[in-house]
């Protein structure tokens, strides 16, 4: 890598306790109470895009299928996403989307989910979706809806109270796979692919995010995980669009994903050394999620090239909608749709978020930073 990770010197003092007091388990009762935010893509929406005018939804059938209602929320999955199994996994309250009009109240004390399908870095990802300029929350309208939020929450419990929630808060935030697959990548001869070449693509990303993972910093965001992309060139539908053979990743794709998430880990690294912290941690998408392509069997799983739910090779072309193919046992499929994985992945890539080495956790996994956080 090149620059190692920001660990002050105080922090292996901590660390040294925790792993002499063995592992720390926090009862549930004796926790502290914290809020969650959630920023990012379709990977971690709740159902903002319920609430706007835009095709980049999940609220029919066959989505929530094996949610507890049984019913589409807005998740773009079978069951609970990433980001509702990393907060039932780290102890806090379920939060609503933030556009959902039964947030108010106490409710937003437990947080909110910001999260949009279609969205990226740049302004200009997932233009086939808006119609306006409402009808996806691009992530600096989301900084913004958390700016508005904290002036909502100061309005109950006041401006220093409001301060520390936040800065107490879990936050996690899942960009960039959207500005390869609905930007660079979406036409041949696209304008970005035109403007850059894919290394210099891949710098201005990482340079973009930066500014977004710093302003989140400035509005009071002190705990961050930020996950990589993962392998890009492997999901069904970049297999059924772009006609692999045997199932094989489409390695442009795979490039990008490789070239991304090393220049994340080096930039977060910076950001930290700047700050004085660790304030955020990063996901190794790629390789985490490459273990699950690569042995799908070994986790229990009978495919991670076909989709559960869609139509065409790999059943890799459109959406899921209600006349799609759909699997009887959505747990022997790594993706559930084209783009999405299926619950039981999501549970196996957050238990690795809870428990992996440095490897795919940098520079600590969400386990110790719960032990941390809880000597604070």
């Amino acid at each position: 890598m090149g620059s190692s990770s920001y660990v002050p010197y105080s922090w292996w003092i901590i660390f040294g306790l925790v792993m002499a007091l063995g592992p720390v388990v926090i009862p549930q009762a004796e926790a502290r109470r914290r809020a969650y935010f959630v920023f990012g893509d379709s990977l971690v929406e709740y159902g903002n895009n319920n609430y706007l005018l835009t095709t980049a939804r999940a609220d029919s059938p066959p989505y929530g299928i094996d949610y507890p209602t049984h019913r589409p929320t807005g998740r773009f999955s079978n069951g609970f996403s990433i980001a509702d199994l990393i907060g039932q996994s780290i102890g806090v309250e379920p939060i609503l989307p933030y556009l959902n009009p039964t947030l108010n109240g106490n409710r937003l004390l437990n947080g909110a989910n910001f999260a949009s399908a279609g969205i990226g870095i740049l302004n200009d990802t997932g233009i086939q979706f808006v119609r306006s300029k409402v009808n996806i929350l691009r992530i600096y309208q989301q900084l913004s809806y958390f700016k508005q939020y904290q002036q909502r929450v100061s309005a109950l419990i006041g401006d220093s109270q409001t301060k520390r929630l936040v800065n107490d808060a879990f936050i996690l935030i899942t960009l960039g796979g959207n500005d390869f697959v609905n930007n660079y990548f979406l036409i041949p001869f696209s304008p970005r692919s035109i403007q850059f070449r894919l290394p210099d693509y891949v710098r201005y990303l990482i340079t973009e995010y930066r500014k977004i993972l710093k302003k989140l910093y400035d509005l009071g965001a002190r705990r961050v995980l930020v996950t990589g992309t993962g392998p890009l060139g492997c999901a069904p539908a970049e297999l059924g669009l772009k006609g692999s053979v045997n199932g094989a990743c489409i390695p442009e794709m795979q490039r990008a994903a490789i070239l991304f998430n090393p220049q994340l880990v080096q930039m977060i690294n910076g950001l930290n050394r700047q700050i004085g912290r660790n304030v955020f941690i990063v996901n190794n998408a790629h390789d985490l999620h490459m273990d699950l392509i690569d042995t799908p069997q070994i986790y229990g799983f009978a495919t991670s090239k076909i989709a559960c739910c869609g139509q065409g090779p790999y059943n890799g072309i459109g959406r899921c909608t209600p006349v799609s193919n759909l699997c009887p046992n959505r747990d022997l499929y790594v993706f559930w749709d084209p783009f999405h994985t299926s619950e039981k992945a999501n549970r196996i890539i957050v238990q690795q978020m809870m428990t992996g080495t440095n490897k795919v956790m940098i520079p600590m996994n969400l386990s110790t930073v719960l032990a941390l956080d809880s000597m604070a």
